[in-house]
């Protein structure tokens, strides 16, 4: 039987594992402001030990609770933020995550206008600048910050290819190079986010 070339390999992952995380939660991502927060929030709850499909559930709540850009965040109540996050499931790290939403929100209000593009402009294409300054948001530490840039490489393209150290271990087991300049190559015109969230679903298989 012929081996199963590399390529291959990485079309049969895209075919059963091919969306983002951020599709998942129903985040149409684009280079404006509320999607990208709304994608910022997500990575917040990823962040946590808590299941994925907890999170995501998590991030269509708080959204159909109406707290889907910093202002709003910021000005419900710390009751009305737990409250949210219950209707999600995401009831282990409520109480604290609530407060950290508040706190970010009112972050990104004050240092960037609620636009985490004008974050990215103060990176100036420094991805580790990025990173760090996306590291200040409440909530959002080393694997927070992976997560966000990993699901913004697609419209971020600087930050392309992102796949950090969960990708990598995902590629590992599938036998792939994990070397991102090499599964970038594997790729090729694909949407390299895609390919990441792949890569990490893989990775959290049992």
């Amino acid at each position: 039987m012929p081996r199963t070339t590399q390529r291959e390999t990485v079309r049969e992952l895209l075919d059963e594992h091919g969306r983002t995380y951020a599709h998942e939660a129903g985040i149409r991502l684009r280079n404006t402001p509320q999607p990208l927060y709304r994608l910022l929030v997500l990575s917040v709850l990823l962040s946590a030990r808590i299941r994925h499909s907890i999170a995501v559930d998590t991030a269509r709540a708080l959204y159909e609770a109406g707290l889907r850009d910093p202002r709003r965040m910021a000005e419900a109540s710390w009751q009305e933020r737990v409250d949210a996050l219950g209707r999600g499931g995401y009831r282990r790290y409520d109480e604290s995550t609530a407060t950290q939403l508040g706190d970010g929100a009112e972050l990104l209000r004050d240092e960037y206008k609620g636009d985490l593009r004008r974050m990215r402009d103060a990176a100036d294409g420094d991805l580790a600048e990025l990173r760090r300054l996306l590291r200040k948001v409440p909530g959002l530490g080393p694997v927070g910050a992976d997560i966000f840039l990993r699901e913004a490489q697609g419209v971020w393209p600087e930050a392309a290819p992102y796949l950090d150290a969960k990708a990598l271990q995902g590629a590992r087991r599938l036998g792939l190079p994990d070397s991102s300049k090499a599964l970038a190559r594997l790729v090729g015109e694909g949407d390299p986010a895609v390919f990441a969230a792949a890569l990490v679903r893989v990775a959290l298989e049992k």
